[in-house]
């Protein structure tokens, strides 16, 4: 009963034997209604046939051939005013009459499967009696018509419908098991390739079928699942290496320092090691920060505190920040701006894009903020080599570096920009990359507004 194709086969039959049983039914009752119609319709055509016969006679059933007039299956009786019989289309009904019907002058009484002890006979028979007036006296003619013929018609009829029916419905059913199970044939066949699928195989697809069904599109669903996963996998592996690669090297600077301390120590090796060892701290504690951080967002998206923040604040302090490290011009335009959003994590997104301008830059960086149609837009510019253009959108990926001078050995992690985006993101906003007019990148950062911003550039 586990099996679709069980289920569906047993469900659908049932369903054609019960509306075929219903149909059934309803087929035999209204066969017999038809017949007891056209049984009734034709015994009162008969009476009244009968009664202009005797109506035109002078006396009731005197010179009236009722035997000519009665048809197949019935019995025709003339009774007088005292229920007397004095005309019969046979012998039997001759000596008494069919029926206790007394009907008046025009008036039609009916009597369904009634039994006639006169006629010698168990069959049940339909009685009809009108009410005739002839010369003044009130006469009865009596039409007795036999169900046996019907009766007869109906039990055939239903003979063959308890043969035909559990007949039709088992062939149904047969029709039916082939059918679901051709249909689920290429269920099947993705399952078992499913099934085969490992976390090395997630380049395989599932075959698809020919036709543009339900089950077509399920393949191609698989088949996008599984290109998906396989992308996710291939990150993954990806990031865990990257990761170790970069883990590997202030490790193997710090364990080179200690090496050297421990053959020679001295007060001045140790000072001097001792630099190269907290500087190397540091960027390790940067690393696993920036790890940290995507791995969160990958699983349960970046977390915000969100609030009221001004923008121009933050961009203010990291344009003084770069000033105060002399080695580049900066200039800024700054307007007041305020958002809505996680101050700790815009502040961070804005240090790695001016960090990253100031590492590319040749000898200056320029840094805008102000709003434009509703929305905060940062700029960052430099004039350093600039980016390709079928670079730009990959630079946003983890552990990208283009430049060959930002090794890992000089610090860059490839993480900045990737952080940049996923924080942006998960403001609402967006991030690109485009050519300055210096020839450089220029980084622009869009932030939806909180209200609209008050007060001139600065």
């Amino acid at each position: 009963m586990a099996s679709v194709r069980v289920r569906s086969t047993i469900a659908g039959t049932v369903v054609i034997l019960v509306g075929s049983i219903i149909g059934s039914v309803l087929l035999v009752l209204l066969l017999q209604r038809a017949l007891a119609s056209t049984a009734n319709e034709t015994a009162d055509g008969r009476a009244e046939d009968v009664a202009r016969l005797i109506t035109d006679s002078d006396e009731p059933g005197k010179s009236v051939d009722l035997e000519d007039n009665a048809g197949e299956d019935q019995v025709i009786q003339v009774l007088d005013g005292s229920r007397r019989v004095v005309a019969a289309s046979s012998q039997q009904a001759a000596g008494r009459p069919l029926t206790t019907l007394a009907p008046r002058k025009g008036q039609t009484l009916r009597a369904d499967k009634a039994r006639v002890p006169a006629l010698g006979s168990e069959t049940p028979f339909v009685l009809t009696a009108l009410g005739v007036n002839v010369d003044g006296q009130l006469c009865t003619v009596v039409v007795a018509t036999s169900v046996s013929s019907q009766s007869e018609s109906v039990a055939a009829l239903v003979r063959y419908l308890v043969v035909l029916v559990p007949m039709g419905s088992v062939l149904v059913g047969i029709g039916m098991w082939v059918l679901v199970g051709r249909s689920l044939r290429p269920v099947e066949r993705i399952r078992r390739h499913v099934a085969t699928i490992g976390s090395q195989g997630l380049g395989e697809r599932v075959p698809v079928p020919e036709s543009d069904d339900e089950i077509a599109r399920l393949a191609l669903t698989m088949n996008e699942m599984l290109k998906r996963l396989d992308s996710a996998h291939q990150l993954q592996r990806a990031f865990v290496s990257d990761a170790s690669h970069e883990l590997r090297s202030p490790l193997t600077s710090l364990s080179t320092s200690l090496d050297v301390v421990g053959v020679a120590p001295s007060e001045s090796r140790w000072t001097e090691t001792r630099a190269v060892m907290t500087a190397e701290v540091a960027r390790m504690a940067r690393l696993v920060d920036d790890l940290l951080l995507l791995a969160k967002a990958d699983d349960r998206g970046m977390v915000l505190h969100v609030e009221d923040v001004d923008l121009d604040d933050i961009v203010e302090d990291e344009v003084r920040r770069m000033r105060s490290h002399g080695r580049l011009r900066v200039t800024a335009t700054i307007a007041p701006v305020r958002v809505r959003g996680d101050r700790g994590r815009l502040s961070r997104a804005v240090r790695n894009v001016v960090e990253n301008a100031a590492a590319a830059a040749s000898g200056s960086v320029h840094v805008g903020l102000a709003s434009i149609d509703g929305s905060a837009r940062i700029v960052v510019e430099d004039d350093g080599p600039g980016v390709p253009v079928a670079h730009r959108e990959r630079v946003f990926e983890r552990f990208v570096r283009l430049d060959d001078s930002r090794s890992r050995d000089s610090g860059g992690s490839g993480l900045g920009l990737a952080i940049v985006r996923e924080i942006v993101a998960a403001h609402g906003g967006a991030v690109t990359m485009d050519e300055s007019p210096t020839g450089g990148a220029r980084v622009t950062v869009t932030v939806q507004l909180v209200q609209p911003p008050a007060g001139s550039s600065r």
